[in-house]
């Protein structure tokens, strides 16, 4: 079992930034890939930033490419999405994940969640 705890999150202007992070617990961390995704209500869960395992190759999704980066810790059991020139359809519930291959949608494991708000 693998426990995923998100921090981070807040309220921002547009144009600002935010770092989030996803502390992990429970099986070997650095033997999963770990991706974000977020959510906003009446919305599917989309994906947005993924770094595998070995090499820690990554991948976003269009919408953020250039702007967010993320970036894993084997040592500190933690993944990071540091998030820049914020704009208010950031707005969302951003989740972390564990698993084979969360750009394709193959996870394990699920955080809780944490808000993010852009105010333009």
């Amino acid at each position: 079992q693998v426990q995923l705890v998100e921090s981070g999150g807040g309220l921002v202007q547009a144009g600002g930034s935010l770092r989030l992070s996803c502390a992990a617990s429970g099986r070997t961390f650095s033997s999963y890939a770990m991706g974000w995704f977020r959510q906003v209500p009446g919305r599917e869960r989309e994906f947005v930033a993924a770094v595998r395992a070995s090499r820690g190759t990554t991948d976003y999704a269009n919408s953020v490419k250039g702007r967010f980066t993320i970036s894993r810790d084997n040592a500190k059991n933690t993944v990071y999405l540091q998030m820049n020139s914020l704009k208010p359809e950031d707005t969302a519930v951003y989740y972390c994940a564990a698993g084979p291959n969360p750009g394709a949608g193959i996870i394990d494991y699920w955080g809780q969640g944490t808000q993010v708000t852009v105010s333009s």
